[in-house]
């Protein structure tokens, strides 16, 4: 498995809202578990630092799932600010969640219903910290 790469920015910000939605509890346990666990497990690095081609809070990202060539593109967000008609996928569904940190080209394993698939990063078509956009 790759090791997953975050601003801090994006680090601290995340933490703060897995323990905001703890308190409220809008998050799972196991949800906020996991993306805890990725969290720690990354290597931390300032915005001007991050390569553009990882996927940042804010990046709007194309994927595909191998197990069907479904396509997909959406925005890794907030969870204040999701809104599916407009694309934008908070941080705690399961899919940014296994996206965040990870670059183009890479393969990621997803446990869907129907078993075991990958997801692999296309492209990431905008992301904050490439277009110079730090206080997103």
């Amino acid at each position: 498995m790759k090791q997953v790469i975050i601003t801090k920015q994006d680090y601290n910000r995340i933490n703060r809202s897995i323990t905001e939605a703890k308190a409220r509890n809008s998050i799972k346990k196991e949800e906020a578990e996991k993306l805890l666990s990725e969290l720690k497990s990354a290597k931390i690095v300032d915005q001007e630092n991050i390569d553009k081609d990882v996927v940042t809070m804010n990046s709007i990202v194309k994927i595909h799932f191998q197990n069907n060539k479904t396509n997909m593109e959406f925005q890794l967000v907030y969870p204040a600010d999701a809104d599916l008609k407009q694309k934008k996928i908070s941080i705690f569904s399961a899919v940014a969640s296994a996206l965040i940190g990870y670059r183009v080209g890479d393969e990621i394993d997803w446990l869907i219903p129907s078993g075991m698939t990958k997801i692999v990063i296309d492209e990431v078509l905008y992301q904050p910290e490439a277009a110079g956009d730090f206080d997103l």
